[in-house]
């Protein structure tokens, strides 16, 4: 094979005559190149090292404070009050040196130690300033003179031209709530789903564990806190993630949409080449730190980026116990699926990276290759959809070694991974509705195994050109791949673009080497562990029951011209809809971020709460005056879970405190009731919402057939929904409503259904008397935060 002699940078022959050695230049050539690459790599990486440690500092800062006491100095002054003299008196002293070199030594090791301790003075200032959260709590459009004081403050401390990681260092540590107020909010919270009885019993344990054990708990938790930089990350990643036996296909993976109404081209090789080109720009800012850090909407508040560097290069691998995430540095390939084949692509090329017109050129010489799969390669990505533990055991047994091991590095340590997809997806045909079901159902689990399921994410091209995203969940999670996703669907239409024929733009090196197929070895006993694995994973993907759609009788305009938070209608909404369906209330999951504490990921806003089932149980009861009442509740609810995810965000949450307070428990061996029944109650309504969060690189005004449909996950409980939701301009929000069909009380279309006469009837409810609602509502507090 050519591409194998190129990969080869010499050879030898012995002849009766000696040895006979062929050079390849091309080979030696590449080398170098590749060398020379990873060494800017270097450089740029030590570079943004120095940047970020000194910040809010710039390394030319230090210049300044050195000539600035060299300068008094000269002046006969001394602006170190003798410290400068001590500093030359313990110099060693060299005969080859003068007292004047010697005086400028001690300067330059003064100033030096004075830009030290302004920098760290600086940063511990910022770090004091981010902890000030009381901004978030006041009313909108009243800003205090305290919180106008600190946001100046704030600007001030922030320098110039940040990093990606710039912040880091200065981001404030995710405190821990006290035993008595996590405690008193959960009783709160279970209030409205518990009878009188049980909500004794409950109130019984909780006092119990408050009085005794969970002190000797938070003791240790708040050792953890003074010790690590997030008291909950690394416990929730390994616990709630790494630790699952279970397939992670549907059970923890998420998955992304193309857009809605257009498609870019048709041909599935040349968006392919331009999605991949720009996921390999995005990865190259990454790597330089040129990618501005992410800020809540509208503030100049930094979010942590930690989880941003292990987006590229990064593998979910198999254990018996534990699965564990590996990242590398740096890959200069991709590994495409397509047809039961494994192909390595490499997407640089003497040091540069492909152009999107040469991916195209190689996408579509996979796409035409005729070789057929080796024995049990074809549907060996099966082993990631089904339990971990079989598929640790595989791993062990089947690719430890050898060929296999090479071809399964090759897989772990790419770029990402990308699959070509006979099928065609997206909202077509007769049916568009039916037609999205599919289209997330392919997102989600494909066939099972033609997704590899542990990388940290998987790009789908289906055969009309539609594309979309399914990722592990462990690394990171949605937010940070979305917006990967936005800067992806972006610059693949607006920057880089089609030719009339919809192939890529610009011309292609007909020398390039071809993809590589991967090579296997798999025995009979592999084959059937694949087997079971896809049997295991098959009937998980059929029992999903998927149904999205697009509301666009109104979005978050008119909602917000009521004085309402779309995220709090919307919540209320999902409330409603359910209580209709099931004629009770659950314990609800909305996603909040932590993202303003160092390592921060996410927190549980509670929806279901006292103030929101009043609401609805006043709503559906059919009281008199019951307009005027409800109103009022609903204002009431709104408020209260607004300030449930403003009490979230800031770090006051509740389960994450009662999550790792177990985990202690747990490590010292000590049962407590309470804990073990807060953490096996069951979320039967799992809710995430999907916002934009580069809503410069979109013009919906004007071209609002350009728009994601957002995206979306499993059912979490297996009698339960699991409901993402994107607010989508001011007249559009898009539902991804997930359950199972072995439940008979779940029905995602029904759902889907009730959802849409919820968001109708609360819009009613609030539009008839907008003005009077404006008048009571100037001096109650707006939503700071849109998500």
């Amino acid at each position: 094979m050519a591409e194998a002699h190129q990969a080869v940078a010499f050879q030898f022959t012995v002849t009766p005559d000696g040895i006979d050695l062929q050079l390849s230049h091309q080979a030696l050539t590449e080398i170098y190149l590749s060398g020379m690459r990873s060494w800017k790599k270097r450089i740029v990486r030590i570079k943004n090292s120095v940047i970020t440690g000194v910040y809010p500092a710039s390394p030319s800062s230090w210049l300044f404070v050195v000539i600035a006491i060299l300068a008094t100095m000269y002046t006969r002054s001394d602006p170190s009050m003798g410290l400068i003299a001590k500093i030359q008196e313990h110099l060693p002293v060299s005969q080859s040196m003068s007292t004047q070199c010697q005086a400028v030594v001690s300067a330059v090791l003064f100033s030096t130690m004075l830009w030290l301790m302004l920098i760290f003075t600086m940063r511990l200032c910022l770090k004091q300033l981010l902890s000030y959260h009381r901004w978030m709590f006041e009313q909108h459009g009243k800003m205090s003179t305290t919180t106008k004081i600190w946001v100046a403050l704030v600007r001030i401390f922030s320098g110039r031209k940040p990093l990606l990681y710039s912040y880091q260092g200065s981001l404030p540590n995710l405190p821990v709530p006290t035993i008595k107020d996590t405690v008193k909010r959960y009783l709160e919270s279970v209030r409205p789903l518990m009878d009188d009885k049980e909500y004794e019993r409950m109130t019984k344990l909780a006092a119990e564990f408050e009085s005794s054990l969970g002190n000797r708990l938070q003791w240790y938790l708040k050792l953890k806190a003074l010790w690590a930089s997030n008291y909950v990350s690394d416990w929730w990643e390994e616990y709630v993630y790494l630790r699952g036996r279970s397939p992670i296909m549907v059970n923890s993976n998420y998955y992304g949409m193309d857009f809605l109404y257009v498609t870019p081209t048709p041909i599935q090789a040349a968006r392919a080449g331009n999605s991949i080109h720009s996921f390999f720009l995005y990865r190259r800012k990454l790597n330089k730190e040129e990618l501005k850090p992410s800020r809540i909407p509208g503030t100049v508040i930094p979010l942590c980026a930690a989880q941003c560097e292990r987006i590229f290069n990064t593998t979910r691998i198999p254990g018996e116990e534990t699965d564990t995430v590996q990242h590398w540095q740096d890959s200069d390939y991709i590994v495409v699926y397509h047809r039961g084949r494994y192909f390595r692509l490499r997407v640089y090329q003497a040091g540069r990276l492909l152009s999107p017109r040469e991916i195209e050129f190689q996408i579509q010489r996979i796409l035409d290759d005729p070789s057929p799969p080796s024995k049990g390669e074809a549907k060996l990505g099966a082993l990631t959809a089904g339990d971990r533990v079989p598929w640790a055991k595989a791993r062990t047994k089947y690719f430890s070694s050898g060929i296999n091991k090479r071809s399964l590095d090759c897989i772990e340590k790419a770029a990402f991974f990308v699959t070509l997809d006979d099928e065609e997806q997206g909202m077509m045909g007769d049916d568009p509705a039916a037609s999205l079901d599919r289209y997330a159902k392919s997102l989600l689990h494909g066939k099972c195994y033609d997704r590899w399921f542990d990388k940290s994410f998987t790009v789908v091209y289906y055969k009309n050109g539609k594309n979309g995203i399914n990722a592990e969940h462990s690394w990171a999670d949605a937010p940070v791949l979305a917006h990967v996703w936005e800067y992806t669907l972006a610059t693949d239409s607006f920057q880089l673009g089609y030719n009339a024929e919809g192939h890529c733009k610009g011309d292609v090196d007909p020398s390039l080497p071809r993809p590589v197929k991967l090579s296997w070895e798999i025995p009979p006993e592999c084959e059937e562990q694949i087997a079971q694995s896809l049997a295991v994973a098959q009937a998980l993907a059929d029992d999903v029951d998927f149904h999205v759609f697009s509301f666009q009788e109104f979005g978050k305009g008119k909602v917000k011209k009521c004085r309402v938070s779309p995220d709090g209608f919307i919540q209320m909404a999902l409330q409603l809809a359910y209580f209709r369906e099931r004629g009770t209330f659950c314990l609800t999951y909305e996603a909040s971020m932590t993202r303003l504490f160092r390592e921060g990921r996410t927190e549980t806003v509670r929806s279901c709460t006292n103030e929101s089932s009043a609401f609805i149980r006043a709503l559906e009861g059919g009281e008199v005056r019951a307009a005027d009442v409800c109103k009022h509740l609903f204002r009431v609810a709104t408020e209260k879970h607004q300030l449930l995810y403003r009490l979230a965000m800031t770090g006051a949450g509740i389960d994450r405190h009662l999550f790792c307070l177990y985990v202690v428990s747990k490590y010292l061996g000590v049962e407590s009731p309470f804990l073990k029944e807060v953490l096996s109650e069951p979320w039967r309504l799992s809710t995430s919402q999907t916002p934009i969060q580069q809503v410069e690189l979109f013009d919906i005004d004007n071209h609002p057939e350009y728009v994601s449909c957002g995206g979306g996950f499993g059912p979490v409980a297996d009698d339960g929904y699991g409901v993402s939701y994107c607010v989508l301009g001011e007249n559009m929000i898009n539902f991804h409503i997930s359950c199972k069909h072995s439940c008979p009380d779940t029905d995602a279309h029904k759902f889907g259904d009730q959802i849409r006469q919820a968001l109708r009837d609360l819009l009613k409810l609030l539009s008839p008397s907008q003005t009077e609602a404006s008048k009571t509502e100037e001096s109650q507090p707006k939503v700071k935060k849109e998500q």
